[in-house]
């Protein structure tokens, strides 16, 4: 009996170690999973934001540029001709579009008629969701009823709750049409029941920006006193210039662009600056400081900032330096003090500098800050305000900063955007403060999730998360890690090959000896001394570096998996280095002297540019290698180039993907 019994016993223990040992396998495989996916939403981050650091950095030049190839105080953000009519003046009236632009017969997309009404904005919806294109006849009507009803609102909006009427705020969509229809499939479209405040960052970085910009304008214009828009760090022509809304438009609407281009300007300029509900919760973009003052804020003409990355300029005509972002003004005169050797190439860049006499009042520096904290600021645990380092604008606040301004104006929550957030939202403060980001897989599929959040009457906050890609959902979770982990060493390999030279120096001064191979620790400490990420870079070294057999990092392995897409013999490494660090930089460039929209710019325009850009950012590059480059790419030898083929030459291809996939 007694052995009979044990057979049960023994059967039962190794049944109980088989789980234990599957558990520990989970949980062991679930951590590395769960680490990997981590990691790799740090390098995204990390770059996105080392990326936010050199556009603030550069503004200075920009304004330059643009100060110099077209007088944007008073005219588009694209070069445009001072005499053309739609482009003079306030907005034109809308029997003038009509007789300039006329829509064909053969245009089958939807028709607007103002004032809109519901079934206009379905319209809208229905053809976007099929690809169809607006005419640009409406789009520019739209904008300028846009216009005109945003200078009619305040700079803080007011909203009210009741018994019958939550109020739903969406964050940051950044160009993803799919997350804005499924908000409104889930949700409901706004309307008088319905009501909603969309807290900025609307456009950049997704494929429909412009888009997602007409519906929100459209339902605004029928429901104006129930839905609320307001200003993102991303609604400045600057930064659309870098992260794509101002190529989408291009692309679109090609002879009509530059009369869209400088109506959104104007239209971002007149969005308010926050929303407040029942006097308890503030909602604004980015965050505050402890500074922030929301009276101020009520008070100042906030169209006079079209761009927050050019900052007000003193009385001697130079920017000021607040904030830790360089933007010292880069005049005509301070350009040619700064580089002397390229006196004779700024007569051809420059036009006539603008009278200060008949131009309106600028900014001042306190309503330039003010507006850079609430747009820009992020929330941090510790207490106290400081330089937000990471981004490069804004600030860093802590919970004493909140609840000093929530004592000062009796406010009970705050409601932010403008941050990443891998389960749509975050909560911090002690549950005063709340980040709320709609755009799902924003670095990858799978990445994230997008949320929106609801407040009924009694101010309870109910979060509602989502994700609009099926192809994510059919996906297995090491699948989707996979494809995220891949995407972001793949950006994080890029730009550790754009500063190639930078890192063989660094990795010279521990290799002593001149073996080519250093310790982790120093290979880490040199990655982190040239890039400045901040991150785990031990962790990372396995998929960037390989190790001898004596333990030591291989430091040329690091640009081993890397090569051009399009490799042109004519350019030498350091030109094709220094090119691909400043891919995105030239293409704002080329967006500003790219007077007419045609794609082609002409050689010595180019030159000229170049040789002003690499002064102004200290990089020495031999004249003749690019005179080399440039010819060779002349391939009608009719003195223009083709600037986005010029680009597309300094894509990288990853050698070993498929070899790593496998």
């Amino acid at each position: 009996m007694g052995c009979n019994r044990s057979v049960p016993d023994r059967r039962s223990e190794r049944v109980i170690k088989a789980a234990i040992l599957i558990q520990k396998w989970y949980r062991a495989t679930m951590a590395r999973i769960e680490m990997r996916r981590r990691y790799s939403l740090s390098i995204f981050r990390s770059i996105e934001y080392a990326d936010e650091q050199d556009q603030l950095q550069l503004s200075k030049f920009f304004s330059f540029m643009l100060d110099h190839y077209t007088n944007l105080d008073s005219v588009s953000p694209i070069s445009t001709s001072p005499t053309d009519p739609q482009v003079v003046g306030e907005c034109l009236h809308i029997t003038e579009f009509e007789e300039k632009i006329d829509v064909p017969d053969s245009y089958y997309g939807p028709r607007l008629s103002f004032p809109l009404t519901v079934g206009d904005a379905n319209a809208l919806i229905h053809a976007f969701r099929n690809k169809q294109r607006l005419h640009p006849h409406y789009v520019l009507q739209l904008l300028c009823e846009t216009r005109r009803v945003l200078k009619l609102m305040p700079n803080i909006t007011h909203l009210s709750t009741s018994y019958s009427k939550d109020i739903t705020i969406c964050g940051d969509l950044h160009g993803n049409l799919d997350d804005l229809l499924l908000i409104f499939y889930k949700n409901g479209v706004p309307s008088e029941q319905n009501r909603y405040v969309f807290n900025g960052d609307y456009v950049d970085r997704g494929k429909n920006s412009l888009e997602i910009l007409i519906i929100l304008f459209a339902f605004f214009l029928i429901y104006p006193n129930n839905i609320s828009l307001n200003r993102g760090n991303h609604e400045d022509y600057l930064m659309n210039l870098r992260y794509g809304f101002t190529k989408e438009v291009s692309s679109k609407y090609k002879e009509h662009s530059t009369q869209i281009l400088y109506l959104l300007q104007d239209v971002f300029s007149w969005l308010p600056l926050a929303t407040i509900i029942d006097n308890k919760v503030l909602i604004l973009h980015g965050g505050i400081s402890d500074t922030t003052n929301l009276d101020f804020l009520k008070a100042l003409e906030r169209n006079k900032l079209k761009s927050l990355l050019r900052p007000p300029k003193s009385a001697g005509g130079r920017h000021d330096q607040k904030e830790g972002i360089s933007t010292t003004g880069l005049s005509k005169h301070t350009a040619n003090q700064h580089d002397a050797g390229k006196t004779q190439h700024d007569s051809s860049l420059s036009s006539t500098e603008p009278s200060g006499s008949n131009l309106p009042a600028g900014p001042t520096q306190e309503e330039w800050k003010q507006i850079l904290d609430v747009l820009w600021s992020d929330p941090r645990s510790q207490n106290g305000c400081k330089p937000n380092k990471s981004r490069g604008a804004g600030c860093y606040f802590g919970p004493d900063v909140t609840a000093k301004i929530f004592q000062r104006y009796n406010l009970k929550i705050l409601i932010r955007s403008h941050e990443f957030k891998r389960e749509g939202y975050d909560i911090s403060h002690g549950g005063k403060v709340i980040t709320i980001f709609s755009a799902s897989n924003y670095y990858e599929e799978g990445s994230n999730r997008g949320a929106y959040v609801k407040l009924d009457p009694e101010l309870i906050p109910r979060f509602v998360q989502f994700q609009s890609s099926k192809h994510t959902r059919s996906l297995n979770i090491l699948e989707r890690v996979g494809t995220i982990e891949s995407s972001a060493l793949k950006s994080l390999q890029e730009l550790i090959y754009a500063h190639r030279s930078e890192l063989i120096s660094a990795f010279a001064q521990y290799d002593l000896n001149g073996t080519g191979c250093i310790s982790v620790p120093d290979w880490a400490a040199a990655m982190e001394s040239v890039l400045k990420l901040e991150l785990p870079w031990r962790m990372l070294r396995p998929r960037l570096a390989q190790m001898n057999p004596d333990g030591q990092v291989d430091f040329m392995s690091c640009f081993y998996d890397l090569k051009m897409d399009q490799p042109i013999k004519e350019a030498q490494p350091a030109l094709v280095e220094t090119l691909c660090r400043y891919r995105k930089d030239l293409e704002i460039i080329f967006n500003i002297i790219n007077k007419d929209n045609s794609g082609l710019i002409s050689l010595e325009e180019f030159s000229q540019t170049w040789r002003l850009f690499t002064s102004h950012v200290g990089i020495d590059v031999q004249d003749d290698s690019l005179d080399k480059l440039v010819l060779s790419i002349d391939h009608n030898k009719d003195g223009h180039i083709d600037f986005n083929e010029f680009l597309e030459a300094f894509h990288f291809v990853h050698r070993v993907e498929e070899k790593e996939n496998s």
